[in-house]
């Protein structure tokens, strides 16, 4: 389905009996929200489930970029607004992660309870060239020379070779993400700095990382915990940067026990 908000079209799926609380679900650069697959039928079975691509990736449109993380969060509230959702337990990936630290910081009102997984609150000054560095080749060569790098740092050696089958589907998103997009998205990410200020978030949060996770490794998830008061860390073994496809049944596990509690409390 789509929507326009914010001035461009946005693609969503919501799924899930009508009456149970919503779950966003926010994917992270160069894929989209088929990243969430293995998530979604134990979601819905409990939740109803909105995912949505974010602006330049997927079946949404691609304006001109740069992109902002406040650009980024307005697209998610206007499209929760768009469709009648008051409030929502937010889950976001790596980017899905840092539009949700946003969001909660600019519209806490929306939010019954903040899922962090392999993300940052804070992408430091001497990684910056590396994003310049990849807006460069998508802009220049497009995203195939993007696609192996990638995945590098997104699954361990072992799952790639193990399954294939699971692999070559993300290689998929990364190759169909729209230059532009991933481009107006790094820019987004590049400028990341909410460490100082997540400690004003105070609705209920789980932290998720994959112990193997070399872009947003487990220090970043640990200040993000530090951080937010009564947050929780969980830690997944044998898993890299997507850890929800690496490992989706410990994921999984850990997000229903989270939200669940949340939803019971």
């Amino acid at each position: 389905m789509k929507t326009t908000v914010n001035g461009i079209g946005v693609n969503y799926d919501l799924q899930g009996p009508p009456d149970a609380p919503v779950v966003t679900l926010s994917h992270s650069l160069a894929t989209d929200s088929a990243m969430w697959d293995p998530q979604v039928p134990a979601l819905t079975r409990r939740y109803r489930v909105l995912r949505y691509d974010t602006r330049g990736h997927g079946g949404t449109d691609v304006p001109p970029g740069p992109y902002t993380l406040d650009r980024l969060a307005e697209d998610a509230r206007a499209l929760l607004a768009a469709l009648g959702i008051a409030k929502t337990h937010w889950v976001g990936l790596s980017m899905g992660g840092m539009i949700g630290q946003m969001l909660a910081l600019k519209a806490p009102e929306l939010f019954l309870s903040l899922s962090l997984c392999d993300t940052s609150s804070r992408v430091p000054a001497d990684a910056k060239p590396q994003w310049e560095e990849r807006i460069r080749i998508a802009e220049s060569q497009g995203m195939e020379p993007l696609v192996e790098p990638t995945l590098g740092r997104w699954f361990t050696a072992p799952f790639r070779q193990a399954h294939p089958e699971r692999v070559e589907p993300v290689a998929a998103m990364i190759r169909r993400t729209p230059p532009g997009g991933y481009a107006g998205c790094c820019a987004a990410i590049s400028a990341l700095d909410l460490t100082e200020r997540i400690s004003a978030i105070t609705v209920p949060t789980l932290v998720v990382v994959g112990e193997d996770d070399p872009g947003t490794p487990v220090a970043a998830s640990e200040v993000i915990r530090a951080k937010i008061r009564g947050a929780r860390l969980v830690v997944l073994e044998a898993a890299a940067h997507l850890s929800n496809i690496e490992q989706p049944e410990a994921f999984t596990r850990a997000l229903l026990e989270f939200l669940d509690g949340v939803e019971a409390a």
